[in-house]
């Protein structure tokens, strides 16, 4: 009965054809497909070339170059859009190229000669991680687009809120220029938005009521009624709301003649 093979490709790099040659005919048989190589600069054109590599098994001591200064160039090649994970194998295990290694982010290591059970079981772990860590960054990913489609639908929808006001203001500039021709000579002092407070006032509106229509404080709605009695020398909100009011009464327009 066949092994089934793994979507994860293994890059074997070890100066001593022997050895990779015993790793890819024993992980060939656990249904791995791995790429021989027997220098760094062998390794990194595997890799650029071949995107399923998801493993990486080396050496750490080669004679062009060590395992972490090879794993360090094949991160740049990489980037942010490519994973991997990559396996250290070492005669010497001093502590200090341990350490070393870990930091540059081989994320397991293992002591010459080999035990392939073992082996086995540290590359069954390291690529159930990685088909992890692509499973979650294609989920991100996706996350990322519906966010950046989220992002322009909502300022598509300020762009017609921006068309809508400015329509809005127009219309708005229109009225008052139409209601400006029927209201008393005086009212022509008034700026737009005094005239805007001077109508509410008009349909008898509170300030609290004016306030909440246009989007101000009521401290600011005083302050513009105040104003706008003022200009058009009127006494109280009563007199206001007399003279705009349509056909007011000749005793009303004596108020807007003084």
């Amino acid at each position: 009965m066949s092994k089934t093979v793994s979507e994860v490709k293994i890059l074997v790099v070890d100066d001593q054809p022997m050895i990779v040659e015993a790793l890819c005919e024993f992980l060939g048989s656990e249904g791995y497909d791995c790429l021989p190589a027997h220098s760094c600069h062998e390794a990194i054109e595997h890799f650029e070339f071949e995107p399923a590599i998801g493993l990486v098994l080396c050496d750490l001591h080669m004679p062009d170059q060590d395992g972490i200064e090879l794993v360090c160039a094949l991160k740049r090649i990489a980037g942010q859009q490519r994973l991997f994970e990559a396996i250290m194998l070492t005669g010497r295990g001093e502590e200090q190229d341990i350490i070393r290694a870990l930091r540059a982010g081989f994320a397991d290591y293992f002591q010459k000669p080999m035990n392939f059970t073992e082996l086995l079981v540290g590359i069954r772990r390291q690529e159930h991680a990685l088909l992890e860590r692509r499973r979650s960054f294609q989920e991100l990913g996706g996350l990322n687009q519906r966010l950046q489609h989220l992002a322009d639908s909502i300022d598509g929808l300020y762009q017609d809120l921006e068309k809508a006001r400015g329509l809005g203001m127009h219309r708005r500039a229109s009225d008052r220029q139409e209601a400006a021709s029927e209201l008393p000579e005086i009212f022509g002092k008034l700026s737009p938005r005094q005239l805007e407070v001077a109508k509410l006032v008009g349909k008898g509106n509170t300030n609290y009521q004016i306030a909440c229509e246009l989007g101000i404080t009521e401290n600011t709605v005083k302050l513009y009624v105040s104003q706008v009695l003022r200009l058009t020398h009127m006494h109280n909100r009563t007199q206001l709301a007399l003279a705009l009011t349509p056909g007011s009464s000749p005793v009303n327009q004596r108020f807007t003649a003084h």
